[in-house]
C-alpha cells in the first residue's frame, strides 16, 4: 500500500491509478491518457469503489481537456460534453461517477465565453479539489463511525469500501484505520464478497498489510460469526443512497443487514453526501449493473467452476432496505430515520459549511 489508488501526473499529464484487477499477487500502476483507456479502467474495476471512480473521472476530464485542440469556446464544450457523456456510460449504479462528471461540467458551464486553455486551469484546480475532498471526507466518517463502536469491538465488512475504493482511509474501514491509529485492537471480519471477491482480493489485502487482525470468511459464513457473538457492529459502503435511505452496495450486503437486525446486530452504512441520491425516492430507482457470467464460472480459476453453458444471473449489487439500517454515516454526521428528514439536515449543514452530529 505505498501507492495512491487514484493520482495525477501532471507532466503527462495522466490519471495513474493502482491496477486492482492484479490485486493482491502484483501492484501495478497505470498512465490512462485516453478516453477508451479511462472508459476500461472503470468498467473493468482497474479503478472500483464509488469514490475512487469519482475522482479517477474527474481526473479523467482534464487530461482529455489538456489534450484538445480547440481554440474557441463552443467547440470545446462540445468536445467536453461528448466525452462527459462517454465516460458517464462506463459504469451505471454509483452515483459519485456522475457526480464528479457533472460538478467538471459544471466548471465549463460557469467559465462560458473564456478561453479553452484557461478553462483547462480551473478544470485541473476542480479536480485536483474533488480528490482532496474524498481525502477529509473519508477522515470524517472514520470519526463519526469510531464514534459508534469501542476498543475491542468486532466489526464485519462486507465488498471493499476501502483506502482501495478511495484515495486514502476509505469509508467503511475509515474507522478502523482511525481505530488501528489509536489503539482499539478491533477484530475484523472481511466476507470474500462474490463476484468479484473484492473482500478476499482488496479487503483482506489492504487491512492485513496495514496490520489490523483480519478474518477472512465466505459470505456463508457472516451469520455464523454474528450468533457466536464475534460481531458487534457491521460497517458497509455504498454506491448509491436513495432518498429514503435504501442503499445499494455490492451483491450480498442485503444478506448481511437481514442477518445483523437478526441477531441485533448495528448495521451502519458509510456514505459521503456525494453518494446519496435525493432524485432517487427509493431503491427502486437505482439502476443495478449486471456483470459477465465469466465473473462467477471462470474468473480467478485455473479451470471453470461451473458447467460449460450453464445459465448465470451475475447482478453486481443489491438493495438493502432502509428499514434494515441502524444509521448512514457521513462526513456531515450519523443519519438516523426517517432518513429523507435526516439528509435534508446534512445538506443544510453541508450548505453551511458546518459538521454535524447524530441527526
Amino acid at each position: 500500500m505505498d501507492y495512491e489508488t487514484v493520482a495525477l501526473d501532471e507532466k503527462r499529464p495522466a490519471v495513474v491509478i493502482l491496477d486492482q484487477t492484479q490485486l493482491p499477487g502484483r501492484a501495478e500502476l497505470l498512465y490512462l491518457t485516453q478516453a477508451r483507456e479511462i472508459w476500461e479502467a472503470i468498467y473493468l474495476l482497474k479503478v472500483r469503489g464509488a469514490p475512487a471512480i469519482g475522482v479517477a473521472a474527474a481526473l479523467g476530464m482534464y487530461v482529455l481537456a489538456a489534450q484538445s485542440k480547440a481554440e474557441e469556446y463552443a467547440l470545446f464544450l462540445k468536445e467536453f460534453q461528448e466525452q462527459k457523456a462517454y465516460l458517464d456510460s462506463a459504469r451505471p449504479t454509483a452515483v459519485n461517477l456522475s457526480w464528479a462528471l457533472k460538478r467538471m461540467e459544471q466548471v465549463v458551464l460557469d467559465h462560458a465565453g473564456q478561453s479553452p486553455a484557461k478553462i483547462r486551469e480551473f478544470l485541473k484546480q476542480e479536480a485536483l479539489a474533488i480528490r482532496e475532498e474524498d481525502i477529509r471526507v473519508c477522515r470524517a466518517i472514520g470519526e463519526y463511525g469510531l464514534s459508534l463502536v469501542k476498543p475491542g469491538d468486532g466489526i464485519l465488512t462486507h465488498c471493499n469500501a476501502g483506502r482501495l475504493a478511495a484515495v486514502r482511509y476509505g469509508t467503511a474501514t475509515a474507522p478502523i484505520y482511525l481505530g488501528q491509529e489509536r489503539g482499539y485492537h478491533f477484530r475484523v471480519f472481511a466476507d470474500e464478497t462474490r463476484p468479484l471477491l473484492q473482500g478476499a482480493r482488496l479487503t483482506a489485502y489492504e487491512l492485513h498489510q496495514a496490520g489490523v487482525d483480519v478474518t477472512l470468511i465466505c459470505d456463508n459464513m457472516s451469520g455464523t460469526v454474528m450468533k457466536n457473538g464475534w460481531v458487534n457492529a457491521v460497517f458497509v459502503g455504498c454506491d448509491r443512497v436513495a432518498q429514503n435511505g435504501d442503499v445499494a452496495n455490492k451483491i450480498g450486503t442485503m444478506v448481511v443487514a437481514t442477518l445483523a437486525k437478526h441477531y441485533h446486530v448495528p448495521f451502519y452504512v458509510c456514505a459521503p453526501t456525494a453518494t446519496i441520491d435525493m432524485s432517487a425516492p427509493s431503491g427502486e430507482q437505482i439502476c443495478i449493473e449486471q456483470r459477465p457470467a465469466r465473473e462467477v464460472t471462470q474468473m480467478w480459476y485455473r479451470e471453470p467452476m461451473a458447467p460449460e453453458g450453464v445459465k448465470v444471473f451475475n447482478p453486481a449489487f443489491d438493495v438493502t432496505d432502509h428499514s434494515l439500517i441502524t444509521g448512514i454515516v457521513t462526513e456531515y454526521g450519523v443519519a438516523r430515520p426517517p432518513y429523507d428528514q435526516a439528509f435534508q439536515k446534512i445538506f443544510e449543514k453541508k450548505a453551511a459549511g458546518r459538521t454535524g452530529n447524530a441527526l
